[in-house]
């Protein structure tokens, strides 16, 4: 018995001396062959420690690489040398552009990171005319597209409502804001894409050309290309805008006036709302930058200790405009069943309005709050659900919203395409709830993380329970299984997809659907 277990545990120390072995050459093996690629860029194989974190904060893998491209063709031949390795090497890429990604998506354990914001030198190229547009880069910043735009007087339709983020990082997931109730998502204001496949393919697609990779790519989650290029639409940029808030203290109140307001020829150009649990003194901090309608009856409305609705609206206008556009908004407003006194309007340049979170984001980093975790969860709830939704909630689950704030408001369904890889509820109507809260770390109260996770899991539970038909927005799940249940019947699509474009499972392996060198099924 004893020789047996000397026996044994000899022979596992020479299997796992092997393995080291096997590791320690091929390591210096791919570091080599990755060094000797005729690229225009750099590789760093040192400082990496950037890439192994995002605004998340919550997970951190450390890459073997990061890629600096100076153009797409250095993507490519990187892509393709993994490739051609085949099934037998590990490395996988990852796509990441400003970083914001919250569960490790663009992180790439032991694998390639490629740093998308090194293609930002290539130069815009605007296109004016009856339909215009902009080709950009997919590491470009939104915020920069906007800038650039209004030098000619344009701007793109549809926004995030944060802009510091890369275009290819919002089209793979799908890009929404106030403005998707008119204009649908970002992806549905795009003409062209030119993508890298798994395969290291350069591939210009679009609606009537690879169209399947087009509508594949568009929300895929970095799972069938990484975009390198966008023709995104334009439009004529406004001027000014006139900025709104309302409250209301009945949810079905509040929701039906959403409703309305993104139904047909809606005066504003904007909609969106969020939630308001215990907080004190909300209007006095309105008041730094909104003015009361009635500052005599605004003063005498006190919100503490109840759930409130704020209904947000923007009308985008030109100066020549402002006595027609106030005769406008005047109308609609007389229309809606808000707290009359609970009015508060502002007056701000275009772009202000759009990089309104940006002031915010400097705001938090001077204090050291922004870099914290972000255990976030958005939701998009059938409109037939979204009352039981919140009964349960708001006020319930959640007992107040100081850990950041609580975004809701609905989209039309009629401006999404179904033919892009992005799920969403089956009706024509369905809200955006989106729970975007910031963790105290080393807390243990209800600020700390460990909190706000227990909250989102009952709130994922009670979904899940209630058989709301929620379907998750920059989704993020541990197991196949749950991506499958998350995709329903667009599974099938979404593997022969992936068999057709990323064999071999190299792209986004930090969505944690696919994994490498492991066969998947339908």
């Amino acid at each position: 018995m004893k020789k047996n277990m000397m026996f044994l545990r000899s022979f596992m120390i020479l299997v796992l001396s092997c393995i080291a072995i096997k590791i320690n050459l091929c390591f210096p093996n791919i570091l080599s062959s990755l060094k000797t690629l005729p690229i225009d860029g750099h590789f760093n194989f040192e400082q990496l420690h950037h890439a192994a974190k995002d605004f998340g904060n919550r997970y951190s893998f450390l890459p073997l690489a990061v890629l600096h491209p100076n153009s797409v063709s250095d993507i490519a031949t990187t892509v393709k040398h993994i490739w051609q390795m085949g099934p037998g090497s590990d490395l996988t890429v990852a796509a990441r552009g400003h970083g914001h990604s919250l569960q490790g998506q663009a992180q790439a354990h032991g694998g390639i990171v490629i740093n998308m914001k090194s293609l930002q030198g290539l130069k815009m190229q605007f296109h004016i005319g009856n339909l215009p547009y902009v080709d950009v880069s997919g590491g470009e910043l939104w915020i920069n597209i906007l800038r650039e735009g209004l030098k000619h007087g344009l701007a793109p339709k549809s926004w995030t409502d944060y802009l510091h983020l890369t275009v290819g990082g919002t089209l793979s997931n799908a890009g929404i804001s106030g403005q998707a109730f008119r204009h649908g998502p970002q992806i549905s204001n795009v003409h062209q894409l030119e993508v890298v496949t798994g395969k290291g393919e350069v591939v210009t697609c679009s609606e009537k050309q690879n169209s399947d990779l087009f509508h594949g790519v568009l929300g895929g989650l970095g799972q069938f290309g990484i975009i390198t290029r966008a023709r995104i639409s334009l439009e004529p940029a406004p001027e000014m805008v006139k900025w709104i808030r309302v409250l209301y203290t009945d949810f079905a109140t509040f929701t039906r006036d959403q409703e309305e307001l993104i139904y047909g020829e809606s005066t504003f150009d904007y909609v969106e709302g969020f939630v308001i649990i215990n907080r004190t003194g909300l209007l006095n901090n309105w008041r730094s930058s909104f003015n009361p309608q009635d500052p005599v009856q605004a003063s005498k409305f006190k919100s503490d200790g109840r759930t409130l609705f704020c209904l947000e609206l923007a009308k985008y206008f030109n100066r020549d405009e402002t006595a027609v556009v106030n005769r406008e908004i005047h109308s609609s407003l007389s229309q809606l069943n808000h707290i009359p006194s609970t009015l508060f309007v502002s007056e701000v340049p275009y772009i202000e309005f759009l990089d309104r979170v940006h002031i915010s984001e400097i705001k938090l980093r001077s204090k050291g709050l922004w870099e914290v975790p972000h255990p976030w969860l958005n939701l998009l709830v059938p409109r037939s659900k979204i009352q039981t939704f919140a009964q349960l909630v708001f006020g319930n689950i959640l007992t107040d919203t100081s850990n950041g704030p609580i975004l809701i408001y609905p989209v039309n369904k009629s401006k999404w395409d179904n033919r892009t890889s992005v799920v969403t509820p089956d009706e024509d109507v369905f809200y955006l709830v989106a729970f975007l809260s910031s963790a105290v770390p080393s807390s243990t109260g209800t600020d700390g993380l460990d909190h706000i996770l227990i909250q989102n899991k009952r709130i994922l539970e009670f979904c899940e329970i209630a058989h709301l038909g929620v379907k998750q927005y920059l989704p993020h799940y541990s197991t196949q299984g749950e991506w499958k249940a998350h995709f329903g019947s667009r599974w099938e699509v979404f593997v022969r997809r992936k068999s057709s474009y990323d064999p071999l499972a190299i792209l986004a392996p930090g969505q944690r659907i696919f994994q490498k060198a492991v066969p998947y099924s339908q």
